[in-house]
């Protein structure tokens, strides 16, 4: 095979690794195999076809990456997710809450809960704020 047979080869390979790895990093890699397989068959010979390989490689991994990455981070949903979420929320007590235990009601979801060290008990139907989740336990404080 010619030389511009294997870079071409090459760069298909890595373009479809890419869709393994998802960092573009493959990506730039196979766009500069394509390169040198596009150069090394009108100009011939494997060194011509390394040097164009690096030199591609090395522009598209510090110029066009990092626009792609930035592009792609862009449409990332900040939301806040998971128990994250339910920080600072309203619930409503259920079974009364001490120190030990007792169970909320999160919009909808019951939880087991405890107040915050120092705080007083809290009496069924209260509403509280979730301060923090540790574990399965919502970590609650009265309402004012």
């Amino acid at each position: 095979m010619t030389a511009a047979v294997i870079w071409l080869i090459l760069g298909v390979v890595l373009v479809v690794a890419e869709v393994l790895s998802g960092e573009f990093v493959l990506l730039m890699l196979g766009g500069g195999a394509l390169a040198a397989g596009g150069v090394s068959l009108i100009v011939g010979g494997p060194v011509v076809g390394g040097i164009v390989f690096a030199v591609v490689s090395v522009l598209l991994l510090l110029a066009v990456r990092p626009a792609l990455r930035k592009r792609l981070d862009r449409g990332v949903d900040p939301a806040v997710m998971h128990h994250e979420a339910l920080l600072g929320s309203t619930a409503v007590v259920v079974a009364r809450v001490d120190g030990h235990g007792g169970r909320v009601k999160i919009g909808g979801d019951l939880w087991s809960a405890r107040t915050s060290e120092g705080h007083e008990p809290i009496e069924p139907g209260a509403r509280v704020t979730v301060l923090t989740i540790s574990g399965a336990t919502a970590v609650v404080v009265a309402q004012d």
